[in-house]
């Protein structure tokens, strides 16, 4: 290898064995349309074997934010991956799209294999968990830009929707079925690093929110991926709109599912009991403004259907292991009104 490029931090023998280390991770996600394998200038998918007349392409892509902080300095590096697929994959789900296939991107101060690997070996999860290809990548070092331990991941998906089938937005007199969360998500983290710092917790400590787990493994709980949950309505007139609820919480995303002047009624008590929230807001002396417009509160995805489907939708969910809720009811009086009160 080139010495001169080793002496300014960059060891290309260390990429071709994180390279070989994660091919059989990226191999356990194949589809029978990806033609060929790892390590072309490009991936490629046989679009012509799928069974859509008129097929739309959705992509997505994301990164999982200061989470990621979490993850390298509690030294466990095998889920955040799931997270960089999640956050990609869920937001194309909410357009009725069926993924198809996912490209990563991590960059690293220092390539270390076994280090890439535990990275990769989540991405291929979070990609068999969705039932989507990983179909190629890119592994980046950079000494200057990054510190010896740090990384960032980031992803990048397609999938597909029939042109008919694109779910688009909600109208007055739909039903909101929510989907559970798995906890945080990967989304305000920056909050909740400052306030666990600011409570003394290590993130070795028992978690105070869930005991028997360390703060730091229960607050890497992967992000759910949904797009299994929703197999059976995909591609079908079942769901008018669907939002994932990321960044902005409650507040930001369910309005982007709907109508021009559409708002909708909000039962907080429907919400999934998850103690990492009330938590959260007693530590952080946080207002219920704060929560709604941070954190999914323990939805983590939001369907609106008609109100004589919900019935039919939620057994479709139910047998794909869900436990969906009604979370509210779209109006015709624009903004959210939410009833109720968060759990404490």
């Amino acid at each position: 290898m080139s010495k001169a490029y080793e002496a300014a931090g960059v060891n290309i023998e260390a990429g071709y064995e994180g390279v070989k280390r994660m091919k059989k991770h990226v191999q356990s996600t194949m589809r029978p349309e990806v033609i060929g394998g790892l390590g072309g200038f490009g991936g490629l998918f046989d679009m012509s074997q799928l069974n859509l007349k008129e097929p739309v392409l959705v992509s997505g892509t994301d990164g999982v934010g200061t989470k990621l902080l979490i993850a390298q300095q509690a030294g466990r590096h095998d889920t955040i991956g799931i997270d960089a697929v999640a956050m990609c994959v869920n937001d194309i789900s909410a357009q009725g799209a069926s993924p198809l296939f996912f490209l990563d991107y991590l960059a690293l101060g220092k390539n270390e294999p076994a280090l890439v690997e535990q990275i990769v070996s989540g991405v291929a999860e979070g990609c068999r968990e969705a039932g989507c290809a990983l179909i190629g990548g890119e592994t980046a070092e950079m000494p200057d830009l990054y510190k010896e331990d740090e990384y960032d991941v980031a992803g990048f998906v397609v999938g597909a929707a029939e042109k008919t089938a694109v779910w688009q937005q909600a109208g007055e007199g739909d039903v909101l079925l929510g989907l559970a969360s798995s906890g945080i998500h990967s989304n305000g983290f920056s909050l909740v690093r400052k306030i666990v710092a600011s409570a003394g917790l290590s993130w070795e400590d028992e978690a105070p929110f869930e005991p028997g787990k360390t703060t730091g493994e229960s607050l890497l709980t992967p992000t759910r991926i949904y797009a299994k949950a929703l197999e059976g309505l995909t591609g079908t007139d079942y769901i008018r709109a669907a939002a994932h609820i990321t960044g902005g919480g409650l507040v930001e995303n369910i309005p982007r599912m709907l109508e021009k002047g559409a708002g909708a009624d909000i039962d907080l008590e429907a919400l999934p009991k998850q103690p990492v929230f009330p938590w959260l807001q007693e530590e952080g002396r946080l207002t219920e403004a704060d929560m709604l417009e941070t954190f999914n509160l323990g939805v983590g995805f939001v369907l609106a259907v008609e109100e004589e489907k919900a019935e039919a939708v939620s057994e479709i969910l139910r047998k794909n292991g869900e436990k969906p809720f009604v979370l509210g009811k779209v109006t015709g009086r624009e903004g959210l009104q939410f009833k109720g009160e968060l759990s404490r």
